[in-house]
């Protein structure tokens, strides 16, 4: 079953609410919202959300029939998923904790993820506050990585994980990863979208590691496809 593809807007909240520190569906988020759209998702698929945030992709799988799970470690997280699922009508069943495990030993037919990935010169990501749902430590890394490896096991057979993250974050090494782990990884989506306050921020600091040029004005955000054979 598939879904209209919906077309890259400006940052919005499409269809949903935020609680107050939650993070809000961006560019990032409607990157993937898009991807998903191209999925087959058939009524009675298995579908878990990694770090739901505002819950809008799970609310969008279950639409299409998916029975779908969504974790986040932020309880306000939480709350709002579960409110947005309720508003939409859906049935989302959402968990706090880290990552996959509230819900050790499953698998899936399709794992979504729209992960912290900004590399941030703080040093290890924050354990609370905000800052949370971006940071990722010094090479953006810190969440992305666990997931590449988990993703061959929560995988089923022909099972696809699709997340989103920064170009800055690295493409090849996502790519990388994944594959060293079984599956095949692509780039399955790109849109270059304009720097936000976090990232306005931390401009020289990034142009001095080399990760940005002097003259880019603009952010790259991929959307990283990756299936079990």
């Amino acid at each position: 079953m598939s879904a209209a593809v919906p077309t890259l807007t400006a940052p919005g909240r499409p269809g949903v609410r935020t609680l107050p520190g939650v993070y809000a569906p961006q560019h990032d988020t409607l990157l993937l919202l898009r991807a998903l759209a191209r999925e087959t998702v058939r009524p009675g698929s298995d579908v878990i959300d990694l770090g739901t945030g505002s819950g809008l992709l799970a609310v969008a799988a279950a639409r299409r029939g998916a029975r779908v799970t969504a974790v986040d470690v932020g309880r306000r997280a939480v709350l709002t998923a579960r409110l947005n699922a309720r508003l939409a009508r859906q049935r989302v069943t959402v968990h706090r904790g880290d990552l996959a495990d509230p819900v050790p030993g499953r698998t899936y037919d399709l794992v979504l993820s729209n992960p912290p990935y900004v590399p941030s010169p703080l040093g290890p990501p924050p354990r609370r506050g905000n800052a949370r749902a971006w940071d990722a430590g010094h090479d953006g890394r810190a969440v992305v990585d666990r997931i590449c490896d988990a993703a061959p096991y929560l995988l089923r057979r022909s099972g696809v994980l699709l997340m989103v993250h920064s170009e800055l974050t690295g493409t090849e090494e996502t790519l990388r990863r994944l594959s060293r782990g079984g599956l095949k990884a692509a780039v399955s989506d790109t849109a270059d979208v304009p720097f936000g306050p976090v990232l306005l921020s931390r401009l020289s600091w990034l142009r001095g590691r080399g990760l940005l040029g002097e003259h880019t004005d603009k952010e790259k955000l991929v959307v990283i496809r990756a299936e079990q054979p």
